[in-house]
């Protein structure tokens, strides 16, 4: 029998958990050295039982907090919990023994109670480059072999006594070993607090208590998303959509398809007829990112902190109903030696399309179609001292429009929540000048009484020359409008010389490799939102505000929404036209 925790010493011990966690992440960002980390805090952190439950949770990436239980899995088959000792400390990146993909090092220590092995501190982090076939990230690579170092279950630290092998082995097996090894010293300052607040927390309660409170938050959180999945009709609910390509074979599209299958308080995300997986490196890892993306999708829908008056505690409990079926030698759960680095692009379209195919079921917790993918883009060079310089930087897109707002622009939506990297420090410390960073303007988000977020522009010139290679999508499939609203609009990536300005060449969504020359500026636009409801019924004045705002023009104004403009000297140029757009609309209806 379970034990019960009185409800003022559950909210204590409750907040001191996530308390931890917070402090955790912080640790981690503010010591590290590369800019993913440091800056864009691509990182997770947390607590963990013995049975690799998740206890706590920063408030960080999405993608890192819920693949460590998989992490924690796949290093049990190596170390059993019997083998762990007080002052062990475990890297691990196998992607195919839970980890979320081979640059996401987790760093692993346990927590020990009075000689008793009761749980983990960890954390999750990408680094900056692991030595793979192309510098930062790959995608079109023959197998995980080629993805860099692959680390399986190692000690760093074997009972508190520094294993130099290992640190010597990834100091020499990284381009850039200034920044990962300084990134993995963070990672283990974290994992040390954790493991200290831990103590602190059950020498305070007692074990007892502690586990007890543990145990009662995780059913907690669990009857919080099952309340919420039972409000759906039971059935069965679809949605598909496609991928640009693998990397290398350009021409063909990969399918994603969707089912939803509610029954009673259970859920399940069924993946059969997507994409076989492929030659390349844009494969999935199943345990550490397509069961992921599904935990996500519905936690996010159903249980935001934001929209709910009771608190959630973000733990294994919002996991429990939900199921993710995939075949085996799919994309999204590949067969080993498959690489599998190059997986967000699909882990966000396989998300949105779960918000699709619920929408008409649930219209006031979806949106219309997202950006849903990824700008992730790995800039690099040799300085003349023969060192290497690793940028690596995630763009930002946009969401599609919403029940009762607009999409948000120039956003890291849905699995990202990473930050942008400072024009600043990018000057400052690589051979890069932005020269274009703002909302993208040149087409318009979906249409609808909400419209769709705006996309992005990012251009970098290169100082020097070097290499690049980019991981996106979605330059072929614009998001869906959703309940009358309109599409939005595709991405695009270009290249040209400033010696050359007009010689534009257009590049695919994702590439390998690309060697740059000196002066080579390289333009991501993201895809923009679908638009949410009928364009008509949008407010004329707001409108007339992104019509101000260069989103979009003035026969959009007349021709999507039914507004109609008038010019003024009044500093801005442009009123509405009220009696025009009266009957414009009437004649559009």
């Amino acid at each position: 029998m379970t034990r019960e925790i009185d409800p003022i010493t559950l909210q204590v011990i409750g907040g001191a958990l996530h308390s931890i966690a917070e402090q955790m992440g912080n640790v981690l960002y503010r010591m590290s050295y590369s800019s993913i980390i440091r800056e864009s805090q691509d990182l997770g952190a947390g607590l963990f039982d013995v049975d690799f439950n998740t206890l706590c949770e920063s408030d960080s990436t999405p993608m890192h907090i819920g693949s460590l239980p998989g992490y924690l899995r796949g290093i049990a088959e190596t170390i059993p919990l019997e083998d762990w000792v007080p002052g062990d400390c475990v890297v691990h990146n196998h992607p195919y023994k839970g980890a979320s993909h081979s640059p996401d090092i987790a760093v692993v220590m346990p927590v020990f109670y009075k000689g008793e092995l009761v749980g983990f501190s960890a954390n999750t982090a990408h680094h900056v480059d692991i030595g793979a076939a192309t510098p930062g990230l790959i995608i079109d690579v023959p197998d995980m072999w080629a993805e860099g170092m692959l680390l399986d279950a190692v000690k760093l630290f074997e009972g508190g006594k520094r294993v130099e092998s290992m640190w010597k082995y990834i100091h020499d097996n990284t381009r850039v070993p200034g920044l990962v090894m300084g990134d993995l010293e963070a990672q283990i300052a974290s994992a040390e607090l954790g493991v200290r607040r831990f103590e602190e927390l059950l020498d305070k309660y007692g074990k007892e208590d502690v586990i007890a409170s543990c145990n009662q938050l995780m059913d907690y959180t669990e009857k919080l998303m099952r309340r919420e999945i039972a409000k759906i009709p039971d059935g069965e609910y679809f949605a598909e959509g496609f991928l640009d390509d693998d990397g290398r074979n350009r021409d063909k599209t990969l399918p994603i398809k969707v089912c939803v299958r509610i029954t009673g308080d259970d859920v399940e995300v069924d993946l059969t007829g997507s994409s076989d997986q492929v030659p390349t490196a844009f494969n999935v890892p199943y345990d550490g990112s397509t069961m992921v993306a599904a935990f996500f999708v519905f936690r996010a829908m159903l249980l935001d902190t934001y929209t709910l008056e009771e608190y959630v505690p973000q733990n294994e409990g919002s996991f429990r109903p939900i199921k993710v079926t995939a075949p085996k030698g799919s994309i999204f759960n590949p067969i080993a030696p498959a690489a599998a680095e190059a997986r967000f692009c699909q882990i966000q379209r396989m998300a949105d399309l779960v918000i699709k195919a619920l929408s008409p079921v649930i219209p006031e917790k979806s949106t219309a179609g997202n950006a849903a993918t990824l700008s992730f883009a790995a800039y690099s060079g040799v300085r003349p001292s023969g060192d290497y310089w690793v940028f690596l930087e995630v763009n930002e897109a946009a969401t599609g429009g919403r029940p009762n707002s607009d999409g948000v622009d120039t956003v890291e939506e849905l699995m990202r929540n990473t930050r942008n990297n400072p024009l600043e420090d990018l000057g400052m410390h690589l051979p890069l000048i932005c020269d274009r960073y703002e909302i993208r303007n040149d087409v318009p988000p979906g249409a609808g009484k909400y419209r769709g977020g705006a996309g992005v522009v990012k251009s970098q010139r290169y100082l020097t020359p070097g290499f690049m290679t980019h991981e996106s999508d979605r330059h072929l499939d614009a998001p869906w409008g959703a309940f009358g609203g309109k599409s939005g609009s595709v991405g695009k990536m270009e290249i040209y010389n400033i010696k050359d300005p007009s010689d534009i060449r257009q590049e695919y969504s994702k590439f390998s490799g690309l060697r740059t020359e000196e002066g080579d500026v390289v333009s991501y636009f993201s895809p923009s939102g679908g638009g949410f409801g009928n364009p008509l019924e949008r407010e004329p004045a707001k409108v007339l505000d992104d019509v101000l705002d260069d989103i979009i023009s003035l026969d959009m104004a007349r021709d999507d929404y039914g507004v109609v403009m008038a010019a003024v000297d009044d500093g801005y140029g442009w009123q509405v036209d009220e009696k025009a757009t009266e009957q414009l609309r009437a004649s559009m209806s």
